[in-house]
């Protein structure tokens, strides 16, 4: 599988899943646009590094993805966007009576407003280049619900419901669009929660992984961002062409209890 000649967009692609993503599409060949909220010399030594390591074009551009009109100047700023990859996201825990307002408005226009966002301001170049891929990060909690995460689960249930309307309007174009859900993966700051946890339950690494961390995922194992990377690769590939409107789980068998 080849991505040569394409260029992917991908939210929160500074670290973690979104990063892991950006690699994978890298080596299938694509050019990348990365992103984040942050300005630093390093966010574009990123960019440079995956440059040089998969020999194509990358660049960083900084977005605010709770502003509409940042979203959409992303996409412009990439020049084209041949695969748009939806991953900037945020988290809060609380009762939903004592969720903070502003949290909730934060965690909506970040996790589903950014994605309405990109995808408009994306459509028409996908539509003038007769091709396009777009993968939305979603969750397990897109298809599912734990307690004291109301605004994370509304907003991923919101991106499985968009992802399948943008599926069917762009159906009988050379178009398509997908939600990737995963449950938890290890990423740097999953690993770092692991020794305070550790400490909270008094418990070993291993244990507070399985019984604690991934209680409500059956493998017991995390995913890992490579794995992510790998499963949006393929919804890029010619052989996912008509594979469009559903969600691919990588949650180590979560929703299927």
């Amino acid at each position: 599988m080849s991505l040569r000649g394409k260029t992917a967009v991908v939210t929160g692609s500074n670290s973690g899943i979104g990063l892991g993503v950006a690699r994978e599409l890298a080596r299938a060949g694509a050019d990348l646009v990365l992103n984040s909220l942050t300005e630093r010399d390093e966010d574009h030594a990123l960019a440079e590094a995956i440059s040089t390591e998969f020999d194509v074009v990358a660049k960083y551009v900084k977005a605010d993805m709770s502003v509409g009109e940042e979203c959409r100047s992303l996409i412009e700023s990439a020049g084209s966007c041949d695969i748009l990859v939806n991953n900037a996201g945020i988290q809060h825990v609380a009762p939903i009576d004592e969720f903070p307002r502003d949290k909730w408005d934060a965690i909506i226009a970040i996790n589903l407003n950014s994605v309405f966002h990109t995808t408009a301001a994306a459509l028409p170049m996908m539509r003038a280049k007769g091709w396009g891929r777009i993968v939305n990060v979603a969750s397990a909690h897109g298809l599912t619900a734990s307690p004291y995460k109301s605004a994370y689960v509304a907003a991923k249930h919101g991106v499985v419901g968009m992802t399948k309307a943008v599926a069917l309007e762009t159906a009988q174009e050379p178009i398509t669009c997908n939600a990737v859900c995963p449950g938890y993966v290890l990423t740097p700051l999953v690993e770092a929660q692991i020794p305070d946890t550790m400490k909270e339950y008094g418990m070993d690494r291993e244990t507070v992984i399985k019984e604690v961390m991934l209680a409500r995922q059956p493998s017991k194992e995390f995913a890992t961002v490579e794995q992510l990377g790998g499963t949006v690769a393929f919804l890029c590939s010619s052989a996912a062409t008509q594979i469009t409107g559903t969600t691919l789980s990588v949650d180590g068998g979560w929703t299927a209890l």
